[in-house]
């Protein structure tokens, strides 16, 4: 069962690299946090129940249902629909995710330990490198918004790596979880949101105080 979880969560990250909807981009990431919360409930079911229900609950609240409806408000908001055109094509988008998954493949076999779950290791580091595949082929900053959550997702599934063994660790990425999506979704919702109307990475450069 946590090994079809974990296939489904690549699944999303494949998925997400060929999508040019913002609205499924706001379902994948509650879809992720509904992965993620089967993952942990799996995955850390020897460790203390109380360490064992902040991470669920954090992850049940936060990343499965704040998360999705906050980037389901943004788009209601801004009216943002589809990625940019200029946006590096379907095909090439594609490619280059397969790429990362294969790099995140090789890395993981040549730091074989057995102290890792390498498994956990090798998707975490295929969601960092989707995450920054958002961030560098798209335009629009709601697809960065996106990949940094992706890269989040990515940090907590590497403290899951090891979190068996050394829980205080999830509990670190849990809360800069919280604190890097608050803030970057506060900045976005109250200062770029409101002034930006094309919402290209580009016109960043425009904002003064």
């Amino acid at each position: 069962m946590l090994l079809a979880l974990i296939i489904f969560y690549v699944v999303t990250l494949v998925y997400a690299a060929i999508t040019e909807r913002f609205r499924h981009y706001a379902m994948l990431i509650g879809l992720q946090g509904w992965l993620l919360l089967g993952v942990a409930l799996l995955r850390l079911h020897g460790i203390d129940w109380l360490e064992l229900s902040f991470v669920l609950v954090e992850t049940l609240v936060f990343k499965a249902v704040v998360m999705p409806a906050m980037l389901f408000a943004i788009i209601r908001r801004t009216g943002i629909n589809r990625v940019h055109a200029r946006s590096v094509a379907v095909f090439n988008q594609l490619i280059l995710s397969f790429a990362a998954l294969l790099c995140s493949v090789i890395v993981t076999y040549y730091m074989a330990d057995s102290r890792i779950d390498m498994v956990f290791f090798g998707v975490a580091l295929y969601a960092l490198l989707s995450g920054m595949l958002l961030i560098v082929s798209h335009k629009r900053i709601f697809s960065h918004l996106v990949g940094f959550l992706v890269i989040e997702n990515g940090v907590f599934l590497f403290s899951m790596a090891i979190g068996v063994e050394m829980p205080f660790l999830i509990n670190i990425a849990i809360l800069l979880d919280i604190l890097m999506s608050v803030l970057m979704l506060g900045l976005f919702v109250g200062k770029i949101g409101s002034r930006l109307h094309d919402l290209n990475a580009d016109t960043l450069t425009t904002i003064k105080d």
